[in-house]
């Protein structure tokens, strides 16, 4: 029925700017969500996939008939098994090219290994059973023959001219020798400042650690394969298994997704289980199902991050940036990812300009293959360290020329009378008011009494530190997105989108923006994304572009819906279609078409039911509002803001503590504040688990050293502080919608912000720069080499 609250006296209750709760909420918080592993399929078998224990070794043979004897066990593959039947390898597909101008040199990743083993859980067989314990017992008694080889587990370490090889046509472990900027003229502006500030800096590898672990079911059904996992975009993973690994017609394709529970980039593609499952379940004619154990998540889902950089900024003597320089090894793991080059190489080109007017970018990236697990995108993908690169260099800068680091801020801005601005990146950034942002950050953060606070830290033994993270990154480009709006037999309106919700809240917020334009009830909208059958298009969530692709896709498709209400309208109202007016939000806030004039009207609802329920209707009346849409693309946009962070540190134990912490953000127009400060917080706590706790570790023979919980540090809720968050919105040019995207600036701002912090409290030694994470024991023993010097 409809809401006759739906209008409040001066804004609608539902729309666009609302904190609307999440729709998705009342089902997951009483445990009626359904993820993948919560699916039994009748008839469902097992998978337990063998995993190689060496990092890299030369496979001899696979013994597999004591496994084949086992209990329940209905079948054992290897990798000759699949390449037999005429699979093809996983690739990279990116356009990237080395600075001579030849493409990238792409890994050719089958499901298993078939020569060799390249690092420590590199899949090599899959047994299926009937029960999972059976297919683990079976999985045990699989025999691998390997020979091992010496192992390299560092980018930089993977360069050297003695380095053990991992292929045989890629020399020297390198796929990409990424280059841009005038290397010239970045020499000549570095040559003629008055001062350049250089660090070493280490982005640290860091495990994904989705809430839920990865799971699938592969089902062979009336001639097509079935996949239903969790993923972050069903068309995308349809199409990558059809044309590059399966070999068919997308036609012959479904990728199914329920709930998932959390991603940050790591499940966006294709692994090497989803053909396992297809495979078996082909050949056994019955489900298969694979659920992901936490241990073998550390080891097989993709990870984050994983750069060695030397950074150099230029500045003149009024400390005006005249050129940043990047030179980096970025490792890529065993095997490239389908973006595993990006965020080393384009990524930090764009980003590392953030929201200064530096007028010249260089940078140098050699990405490397290692004998560890691929690396893939992660929150941010390149985002968040480009701006940590950029802000750590202007702290440096400002200590060792005895400026003001606001000040230095503030100098390089781009103002906002230089909009739009062609920054030297290539991007054309579209408006912002950078230097009042920061100043209102400062504001808001109370830095003007923080002096008080570290005094009052300091009688208590402890080091005050007050850091900023002023941050801008480039979002992804929204792409073709669908935006397809169905009118149901039940009186709800279905949503359908090709990106999807891995926690963001994507029902709510699209159901604002449908409500907002044509004023569909909002209790009555529901949303569609996870059946790769349902669409016609799908960039899939990330990059933080969801809301800009497929909420334009929605805005354009409302209009398409008015255009045939109105000949609908003038059908059902027995009046001419050039009469007919459309009132988004008439009385109790819904849809409504009139005849101009009067006050005879039918509302959008009512009208669907009509054509619905009508048996016959003359030549020009469309049968339903149905759309089905596809927005085409748009120019990607500018999220920026400040955030400020304090610290304490015991410089007994280097144990460091985020105590204070406030946010200001430009994202554009907002469509529900509760969501987009939800997206913040996730990200913060994400940048302070790496800056402060998160390491991946390997051994020099290539073991994961951190392959648990017990020795992989997330942050918990009692390193967080309170968190404030202000909304400080440019409205963006480049979409329908005026958005900014939001999903990853968390990160973007909380790295720097919680790293100059710490810097500043450790100042009090002399020290001028610490490595992320900054580990108690790392920060406790530059204190013990500062104290000896």
């Amino acid at each position: 029925m409809p809401d006759t609250n739906m209008l409040d006296p001066t804004r609608l209750k539902f729309g666009i700017g609302q904190p609307v709760p999440r729709a998705e909420d009342p089902v997951l918080l009483t445990g009626r969500g359904r993820y993948t592993d919560d699916i039994a399929l009748p008839g469902q078998a097992w998978c337990v996939i063998v995993r190689s224990p060496y990092a890299h070794g030369v496979i001899r043979g696979i013994a597999t008939e004591a496994a084949r004897a086992m209990p329940g066990v209905l079948g054992v593959w290897t990798g000759a098994d699949l390449v037999a039947a005429g699979y093809g390898p996983m690739k990279c597909g990116m356009p990237l090219k080395n600075k001579d101008g030849s493409p990238l040199r792409s890994t050719q990743r089958h499901a298993l290994a078939t020569d060799k083993v390249r690092f420590v859980g590199d899949p090599v067989a899959f047994v299926v059973a009937e029960t999972r314990a059976e297919a683990k017992d079976a999985a045990e008694m699989v025999e691998l023959d390997i020979d091992m080889l010496p192992a390299v587990t560092e980018a930089s370490a993977a360069a050297a001219t003695d380095a053990p090889q991992l292929y045989g046509d890629i020399p020297g472990n390198l796929v990409l020798d990424f280059h841009q900027g005038d290397s010239a003229k970045v020499a000549a502006a570095f040559a003629s400042a008055a001062h350049v500030a250089r660090l070493s800096l280490r982005n640290n590898r860091i495990v994904v650690s989705a809430m839920e672990p990865r799971s699938a079911i592969g089902t062979f059904e009336e001639g097509r394969h079935v996949l239903r996992v969790g993923c972050q975009g069903v068309f995308g993973l349809r199409n990558q298994l059809a044309n590059e690994v399966l070999k068919v017609p997308v036609q012959q394709v479904r990728v199914l997704t329920g709930n998932v529970g959390g991603s940050f980039g790591m499940k966006a593609n294709a692994y090497p289980e989803y053909l396992c499952l297809l495979h078996a379940a082909k050949e056994l004619a019955r489900p298969v199902k694979w659920t992901d154990e936490r241990s073998g998540s550390f080891l097989s889902d993709q990870h984050g991050r994983d750069h060695e950089v030397v950074a150099e900024l230029a500045l003149d003597a009024e400390a005006k940036f005249l050129a940043v320089r990047l030179t980096s090894f970025a490792n890529m793991g065993a095997y490239l990812s389908t973006v595993a080059p990006l965020m080393g190489t384009a990524n930090f080109w764009k980003n590392v300009q953030s929201n200064y007017a530096t007028p010249l970018i260089e940078v140098a990236t050699r990405c490397l293959l290692t004998n560890t697990t691929p690396v893939s995108a992660y929150r941010g993908a390149g985002r968040p360290e480009g701006n940590y690169f950029m802000e750590r260099l202007i702290e440096a800068a400002a200590a060792e020329m005895g400026i003001s680091a606001v000040e230095i801020r503030s100098r390089n801005h781009i103002r906002t009378d230089q909009f739009p601005y062609a920054a030297a990146s290539g991007s054309r950034y579209d408006g912002g008011d950078f230097t009042a942002v920061l100043e209102e950050t400062l504001s808001a953060a109370d830095v003007a009494g923080f002096a008080a606070r570290k005094a009052e830290s300091a009688s208590q033994g402890r080091l005050r530190g007050l850091g900023i993270g002023n941050f801008l990154e480039c979002t992804a480009p929204p792409t073709k997105e669908q935006g397809g709006i169905r009118f149901e037999k039940d009186g709800t309106v279905t949503i359908i989108t090709g990106t999807l919700d891995y926690g963001q809240g994507h029902w709510s917020a699209f159901a604002q923006v449908l409500h907002q334009a044509i004023g569909i009830p909002f209790q009555q909208i529901r949303l569609l994304q996870g059946d790769s059958d349902e669409l016609v298009a799908g960039g899939g969530t990330g990059g933080s572009k969801s809301l800009m692709a497929s909420g334009a896709a929605i805005m354009e498709a409302a209009e398409l819906v008015v255009k045939k209400g109105r000949d609908a309208a003038a059908w059902a109202l027995e009046a001419a279609p050039t009469d007919i007016e459309f009132e988004a939000h008439a009385e109790g806030g819904h849809g409504r078409f009139l005849i101009a004039g009067t006050d005879r009207g039918i509302g959008i609802m009512d009208l669907a039911a009509r054509l619905r329920d009508a048996t016959s209707l003359p030549e020009g009346v469309p049968p339903t509002l149905d759309v089905t849409h596809v927005f085409d693309e748009a120019p990607q946009a500018y999220p920026n803001g400040c955030h400020v962070a304090e610290v304490e540190v015991d410089p007994e134990t280097g144990i460091v503590s985020v105590v204070r912490y406030t946010s200001v953000n430009d994202f554009g127009v907002i469509v529900n504040p509760m969501l987009v400060a939800g997206q913040a917080h996730g990200g913060i706590a994400q940048g302070i688990g790496q800056a402060l706790l998160e390491r991946v570790a390997f051994s020099d023979d290539g073991q994961l050293q951190s392959g648990s919980y017990m020795d992989y540090a997330l942050p918990r809720a009692e390193d967080m502080p309170s968190i404030g968050f202000v909304s400080h919105p440019v409205p963006a040019t480049t979409n329908p919608l005026g958005a900014k995207g939001c999903g990853e600036a968390g990160c973007a701002g909380s790295l720097p912000a919680v790293m100059n912090a710490l810097v500043d409290a450790l100042s009090t030694y002399g020290i001028r720069h610490i490595d992320m994470p900054a580990t108690p024991e790392r920060v406790w023993q530059a204190i013990q080499a500062a104290r000896a010097t």
